[in-house]
């Protein structure tokens, strides 16, 4: 049977539907574009935000309406927080027992009745395993799941439950056997994946100790770690290792004191510099990528243009940039709301000034030589990205998975256009 797989929200989902993805072929199923007709059809799916649980509800729909015989599974957050199944659903299966899918298939071709295994209780780490991801140069690495530090905005602590960690064997082993397959790049990624350890006796720093030691791994990404996570001991491993890369993702979410207080953030803004020019102080060239959500209650005109002065005094080199979203359930949905057309008018305000950022950025480069990791390669030009997370065009064809060192030449946004070192 055929099976197409839809994949929305995180780096978390992604690993998760690769594992999804192998554990059906290893068990007979065809994988086939989501925009086929097929039997089934799998959609992991994502409530970060309204346009999530949207998009969510409308790809599960067009998928049935696609094929109105197929079986739809449905799985992650979305489905984890609704109360009530759509129709259109066969098997629910929210943020636990994803690892079940062809069992809970074999079930359901059996019976031919509706399954909803959605569980409130999630306190355990659901063990899975990759090794060899389809159409992938990089490897994401699930090693953590959960978070609990509830800030006032975030649906996420209620729908992926409390922190919890993969054992560091199961973490070593399953990143050995990448770089074995061929993997050169590993991206570590969880939900709060700094926080990894706090249920185990091993923290985020023994296990970067013992990751950057693995045999043939060149490059080591952190996909997103909080900033009161960049302890003394994590710089101090990123400052000794030239596997970890020089970009790191640090979520701010607020520029501003006030909105950072009402959002419950665990910091305030002379922190998050001071960290920020730590990480500077040992790795000058490094990209330093960001969060940041307009729009939040308590963000006046004043401090949303104040908050523009403290962006751009960190220098950020992208913002990623989300308009707040109210999610029923948390705090933040009970205050007063900021208008759409105010959300709507600071939102296009900070994407401009993300580009502005990024250019700034990718124009300290021109003129180096930098080793890029190709990643596509269409037979004229090839695109790889940098340890730094440039993005790199390249009018040579050469094959993904190969390091070259290239020279840096001018700037065709989004890409840095270069040439390979002879």
């Amino acid at each position: 049977m055929k099976v197409g797989i839809y994949t929305l929200g995180c780096k978390v989902n992604t690993y998760e539907s690769e594992y999804v993805t192998e554990k059906l072929e290893e068990a007979g199923y065809t994988i086939s574009s989501f925009d086929d007709v097929c039997d089934i059809y799998v959609i992991n799916t994502c409530s970060v935000t309204n346009n999530s649980d949207s998009k969510s509800r409308k790809i599960i729909r067009q998928a049935k309406r696609r094929n109105p015989d197929a079986c739809i599974v449905a799985m992650g957050c979305f489905i984890q927080k609704e109360k009530e199944q759509l129709d259109e659903i066969d098997i629910a299966i929210g943020n636990k027992g994803k690892s079940k899918i062809v069992e809970l298939l074999d079930e359901y071709f059996k019976n031919h009745e509706k399954i909803n295994i959605v569980s409130k209780e999630i306190s355990e780490f659901e063990d899975m395993y990759i090794n060899k991801y389809h159409n992938r140069t990089r490897a994401f690495i699930k090693i953590q799941d959960g978070c609990e530090n509830y800030c006032s905005y975030c649906i996420i602590p209620f729908v992926r439950g409390k922190c919890r960690s993969k054992n560091y064997i199961e973490v070593l082993r399953e990143i050995k056997d990448l770089v074995d397959n061929g993997y050169k790049e590993i991206v570590l990624t969880g939900i709060h994946t700094g926080s990894y350890g706090e249920d185990l006796d091993i923290d985020f720093a023994d296990l970067l100790e013992k990751i950057v030691t693995i045999p043939g791994l060149k490059r080591l990404r952190i996909s997103s770690i909080e900033v009161t996570e960049l302890n003394s001991r994590v710089l101090d491993i990123i400052k000794k290792s030239n596997i970890i890369v020089d970009h790191f993702h640090i979520p701010i979410q607020a520029a501003s004191d006030e909105v950072l207080k009402i959002m419950n953030r665990k910091y305030d803004l002379d922190f998050f510099m001071a960290k920020i020019d730590e990480i500077r102080a040992i790795r000058p060239d490094v990209s330093i990528t960001t969060d940041i959500i307009t729009g939040h209650p308590g963000e006046t005109d004043e401090i949303f243009d104040k908050s523009i002065d403290v962006l751009k005094k960190i220098k950020f080199s992208k913002l990623h940039v989300f308009p707040y979203s109210v999610r029923y359930g948390t705090r933040s949905a009970g205050m007063e709301q900021v208008e759409d057309s105010k959300k709507t008018e600071r939102t296009h305000r900070l994407l401009e000034l993300s580009k502005e950022l990024e250019l700034d950025y990718m124009k300290k480069f021109i003129g180096k030589d930098l080793e890029v990791l190709i990643e596509r390669d269409n037979n004229t030009f090839s695109v790889g990205h940098t340890s730094n997370y440039l993005q790199i065009k390249i009018n040579d064809s050469i094959k993904s998975g190969e390091f070259v060192s290239v020279k840096l030449e001018k700037i065709e946004y989004p890409y840095i256009i270069g040439s390979i070192n002879s």
